[in-house]
């Protein structure tokens, strides 16, 4: 308290008013780093050095496997307040989802768009891909059909299952608002919807 005050009070005013000896003060000032400053000291270091090691990732768990493991005894609990201090916040990465699911038989479709994703006229040429949307209630799954000509999306489709139901719906939107011509092409990856 008195090494926090020294700035506001006065030195001899604060010790005599707390009863220690000014003496006291000054030697505890003076002092030389204690043990266990010491093996903060050097923790902290071989903590930031795991933390940079596993590029931002590993939480105070990790690493404290980690430090076990290379010899250096410490605690989740320590590692973790020590962390704190630091500013070391471990970033997680995203999960990884598939997006395309084969089928069980290999069924080869011919490439009528040939990679030119152009169109003449609008309704002509169509693509279509699902995009995977994580809520706080599990994965939704988001069926679109673009038209090439006008970069329209003009069907679309949502569902908590991504099954062939959900492409049709959004193509069955596509045409029901007049979107599509007849003979159009509709291009999609390889996935067994």
């Amino acid at each position: 308290m008195i090494g926090a005050e020294k700035d506001t009070y006065d030195i001899t005013f604060m010790c005599a008013l707390l009863k220690v000896p000014r003496s006291s003060f000054y030697a505890w000032a003076n002092r030389v780093e204690t043990p266990t400053q010491a093996r903060r000291r050097t923790l902290s270091a071989a903590i930031t050095a795991e933390f940079e090691a596993s590029r931002h990732t590993s939480g105070c768990r990790r690493i404290t496997a980690a430090l076990n493991r290379a010899g250096i005894e410490c605690s989740v609990g320590l590692v973790a307040d020590l962390m704190r201090e630091l500013g070391l916040v471990a970033v997680q990465p995203r999960a990884y989802k598939r997006t395309t699911v084969p089928g069980k038989e290999s069924v080869t479709a011919p490439d009528l768009i040939d990679r030119d994703f152009t169109a003449p006229a609008p309704g002509q040429r169509l693509v279509g891909d699902i995009t995977y949307l994580r809520t706080g209630e599990g994965w939704l799954y988001l069926a679109t059909v673009i038209d090439l000509a006008t970069r329209m999306v003009v069907g679309w489709q949502t569902a908590v299952h991504m099954r062939t139901t959900l492409v049709t719906d959004a193509l069955q939107m596509a045409i029901g608002g007049g979107h599509v011509a007849d003979g159009a092409i509709f291009h999609s990856d390889r996935g067994t919807q």
